[in-house]
């Protein structure tokens, strides 16, 4: 590889990791030049290994910290964007039972939906992290030319398959943690107590799913389009090597 290559791939890799990390640190622009010599002038002693590692470090605390945000408490019940509310086919029941004096039932339903998302969504870290360690040049040069949000659509590209399969049993297990199952049940038999109803046909497991993994790439999406607009940096000790002033 030429000197003029290197410059590049390294410029590609600095830009990436700018994206993914969120923190408390101001992100000093730095040049290539900067990166690779001293404050004396002299090399640095960085080289590809390091720095390759500086970059799978920074984004892994960028994916942590969004699987942070959405899988804490409220993570997705407070949060407008990511908020899961009930499906439209069970409007009709929920119509119905607000009007006999048990929308507290409803409610209760909704939010047991987004507790089980927000316990499920800790799964993700680790899907994320085999992604970053698959990343190739080609990959990184797409983000870099891409939009505001090309990180979150490479990870969107490469784990949705299998994010969803990793994280749909564990979203029937939170269900039954959270006792959605249970609640869903005694909705459903009231309801069908009712005159001229019919039960709605909606998979709960499935809707909350994708609900989930919805709300993960929404708030990575919106960590990169805020990253974008205003680096920081949350130094580990690797990175303050690599990107020591």
């Amino acid at each position: 590889m030429n000197g003029d290559r290197q410059k590049v791939v390294f410029f590609s890799l600095m830009f990436l990791i700018s994206l993914f990390i969120g923190g408390c640190a101001e992100f000093k622009d730095i040049s290539i030049d900067e990166i690779f010599q001293s404050p004396r002038g002299q090399k640095s002693g960085l080289d590809e290994k390091t720095v390759g590692a500086g970059l799978k470090d920074a984004l892994r605390v960028g994916t942590e910290r969004a699987v942070y945000r959405t899988s804490k408490t409220d993570g997705f019940l407070a949060n407008k964007l990511i908020h899961i509310a009930l499906p439209e086919e069970f409007d009709s029941v929920a119509a119905a039972l607000r009007t006999i004096g048990l929308g507290n039932q409803v409610d209760s339903l909704e939010m047991a939906m987004n507790r089980a998302a927000e316990r499920a969504s800790g799964e993700a870290k680790a899907v994320f992290w085999d992604a970053v360690t698959r990343m190739t040049l080609y990959d990184v040069y797409g983000i870099l030319n891409g939009g505001e949000t090309a990180a979150t659509d490479y990870f969107r590209a490469k784990t949705s398959d299998s994010l969803r399969n990793r994280i749909h049993p564990i979203v029937v297990g939170k269900m039954g943690e959270v006792g959605l199952y249970k609640l869903y049940n005694q909705i459903i038999t009231t309801y069908n107590a009712l005159p001229l109803v019919s039960e709605p046909a909606i998979n709960l497991e499935d809707y909350v799913t994708e609900k989930t993994l919805d709300g993960l790439f929404i708030i990575i999406a919106q960590e990169e389009q805020q990253i974008r607009k205003n680096p920081a940096a949350r130094t580990t000790k690797l990175l303050q090597e690599v990107f020591g002033r």
